[in-house]
């Protein structure tokens, strides 16, 4: 299965964003969606799995919780916007992937078994940072493994 990553969107979905995240199984919002609108359009391509960032707020992101747990096809993946509020062991809780967002800084690492992934910043871009999404691909029995793609933007001035 392919679950697409997608972070700190800030109200704006690029058009380059939701085309990758056609195909994918499951697409997982790490926070800082920005409004109600990215979250339609990306419910229509897959089902989706939403935490809230510290830039969601008002009545339109009521109800969006802070941490998210799926499971695909077999593997635990906790979702967390600021993996710096990770109050977890994720190893002993038995997950296979940690997804967060917030540095706007694509990484996927590696420790103790668990893979810890950010897609990076598919909305405005900051500083000099890419404009990025993730996948994960799961296979029963096989694992996972992580994959981060930078989005080629057209037309945007340093991209």
């Amino acid at each position: 299965m392919k679950v697409g990553l997608i972070s700190d969107t800030h109200g704006l979905l690029r058009p380059e964003a939701l085309a990758a995240m056609r195909g994918c199984s499951r697409i997982v919002h790490a926070g800082d969606i920005g409004n109600r609108e990215v979250l339609q359009a990306l419910e229509a391509v897959a089902p989706l799995t939403v935490v809230a960032g510290n830039n969601d707020r008002g009545p339109w992101a009521e109800g969006i919780p802070l941490t998210a747990t799926l499971e695909v096809a077999g593997a635990r993946i906790f979702v967390i916007h600021d993996l710096h509020e990770l109050d977890l062991d994720p190893v002993r809780e038995g997950f296979a992937a940690v997804v967060s967002g917030h540095s706007h800084k694509p990484l996927v690492r590696e420790a103790a078994g668990v893979l810890f992934v950010n897609p990076g910043s598919a909305g405005p871009r900051r500083f000099r940072l890419p404009i990025s999404v993730g996948y994960l691909h799961v296979a029963p029995g096989a694992g996972v493994r992580a994959e981060l793609a930078e989005l080629p933007l057209r037309g945007e001035a340093g991209a």
